[in-house]
Order: structure tokens, then sequence, then C-alpha cells
């Protein structure tokens, strides 16, 4: 799809977007992101940034990691998305709030080396260009920051892969159909066939110039997070 189009696709999602993301991952996905927090390094005092940020979860978790002395971006090309995450947070009450910046993360609105972390759930996917997505996190990173990004995959263990399939036709789609989103929830096979392995995400972040990458597979392989690190 194209940029505008995955742009309204996650508009018109927003409202049903956690109720789907707990039945997609079985109610594991907030440890996932607890995960990608941990990985990302993000400590008390440090100014982190969550792209593609969704309805906040993960920006969430780095406000309460870096507690009241840090400062914590949340960024996405939704402005639903975004309404929704502003009002979550606005309720719980944290402190500092966190900011809510409407941007395509291919041309972030930030600095050079202006973040001490970053952090992206289930964005990379989505984006219409991985490698220049990868050279935009890595400009905005101080030297030495690391990012984690969390995103699903097609698992290469066939039984998994089996498994993943059947659960994303006959239990994910069918709760998006209920709720009146069957066609805004039917890309997500697509977009994983064609989502690089994790050896490729490896690859890509080296090319954008990182000076380090791994990437950790989780689920059964069916999701995972890229660890990277600016020299």
């Amino acid at each position: 799809m194209k940029s505008d189009q995955i742009q309204a696709l996650f508009d018109r999602i927003a409202p049903v977007y956690d109720e789907l993301n707990t039945v997609l991952s079985f109610g594991q996905h907030r440890i996932w992101k607890q995960m990608a927090v941990k990985w990302s390094g993000a400590k008390p005092g440090d100014v982190c940034l969550d792209l593609c940020c969704g309805s906040g979860d993960l920006a969430q978790m780095l406000a309460e990691k870096v507690g009241k002395t840090g400062q914590v971006y949340g960024v996405d090309f939704s402005s639903a998305q975004l309404a929704v995450a502003s009002d979550r947070a606005t309720r719980r009450c944290l402190k500092p709030a966190i900011q809510w910046v409407e941007s395509d993360v291919l041309t972030l609105p930030f600095s050079d080396n202006q973040f001490d972390c970053a952090t992206m759930g289930y964005g990379l996917r989505n984006v219409t260009d991985i490698l220049l997505s990868l050279k935009e996190i890595r400009r905005v990173l101080k030297p030495g920051a690391k990012a984690a990004i969390l995103d699903m995959h097609r698992p290469s263990n066939g039984w998994v892969r089996a498994f993943q399939k059947w659960y994303l036709d006959e239990v994910v789609v069918p709760a998006a159909h209920r709720l009146g989103f069957t066609e805004e929830y039917a890309y997500i096979a697509p977009s994983l066939d064609k989502f690089p392995t994790g050896a490729k995400q490896v690859s890509l972040a080296n090319q954008a110039g990182f000076a380090s990458a791994m990437h950790y597979p989780t689920a059964g392989g069916t999701m995972g997070v890229l660890v990277i690190m600016k020299g």
C-alpha cells in the first residue's frame, strides 16, 4: 500500500487498535513491548523517541522508565491514533507529559543527535521505505544510543508458520470482522509475506550505518526485536 493508504487505514482502526492487538498477541503484546523498552537502554533522565507510536503503549512505558527528569516524544502519522494515545496518557497523569508529534517517520522533524534511545512497535513493517526509515532513526539518535524495533514476522519453522496463518485467518480476521474492520486487518498476512527476515533486517541496519545490529526472535519466531546501536 501507498503511504496515504496506510495512514487512512490506521486512522480507521484507531478505536479498536488496542483490543485487536490483544487478540492478535494472546494478550502478550505488552510483555514484548516491555522487552523492547529494556533493550532500548532507556534510563531516568533520558530523552526518548517512540516511532509509529499508535495508541501510546511504548511511549507510556518509556515515560515510566525515564521519570520526571526525562522526556518522551511519541510520533505517528495517524491523527486518530495520536488522539487515542494522548487521551490515555492524560488519564494516567504521566509527568512530564508525553509530547505527541504527527509526522511521517521517514522525515522526522527533529535535530541530528537528539535522542538517547528510540523504540518502534509494529511500525517498520508498514513504512514504505525500510532502509530510509532506519537511516532517519540513526540520524536523530545520539552517538552510542540504541533503538529497539518490535514487529511481527513469518517464522521459519513450518509448523509455527502454519499455525500463524491459521490464527490470522480464523481468529484475527473474524475478530476484526465483528468490529467492522475485515478489510483493514486482512492486510496483515500480505504485509508479513514481504517483510524482511531478521537476518535481512540486520543487513539493512548495517547498510543504514549502525555500528551494531542484533535481531532477537521471540514467540516461536512470530515476533522479533531488532536492536541497533549508533556508533
